[in-house]
């Protein structure tokens, strides 16, 4: 295995224009009820947002260390639809959905097999230092744009 495969450990894939991104549940991931605790999902999803943008070429890190801004999320919306339990493999798929100047919106689902589990729509913006919205990067917009879902929800 080559320098460049343990530098850059890479868990999600893109198939189209749908990133996937596994994630097996863990005792630690559920609450007393034996399933996955809510805030979880959420956690999930992050991870497979940042897979997305760094196999993306996003370079969320190089942006921050500069001092230009970072990404927050500015509006999220979720639906709880089937519980995940102990040692349960799990699939998260992100889609672009909207790409505007300052932000982007990503329609993520967490699924078991084919039943979709949780569905979310995350709006993340751009933030500058100051805290205000900041302009992405006209290659991110572009990368965006190429991502954004054209396909049939599934």
């Amino acid at each position: 295995m080559g320098e460049d495969a343990i530098d850059q450990p890479q868990a999600g894939r893109f198939e189209g224009r749908e990133h996937r991104f596994p994630v097996r549940v863990y005792f630690e991931d559920t609450d007393l009820s034996g399933v996955v605790y809510h805030a979880n999902y959420l956690r999930y999803m992050e991870r497979a947002r940042s897979d997305m943008l760094r196999l993306a070429g996003i370079d969320q890190r190089g942006v921050h260390d500069a001092g230009e801004g970072a990404y927050a999320v500015a509006d999220l919306s979720i639906r709880y639809r089937a519980p995940a339990r102990l040692d349960d493999a799990l699939l998260v798929v992100s889609r672009v959905a909207v790409v505007r100047a300052a932000s982007v919106v990503i329609h993520q689902t967490v699924r078991r097999g084919p039943l979709v589990l949780t569905e979310a729509e995350v709006t993340a913006a751009l933030v500058a230092p100051s805290g205000r919205p900041k302009r992405q990067p006209a290659a991110w917009v572009n990368i965006y744009q190429s991502l954004i879902w054209q396909g049939t929800s599934s």
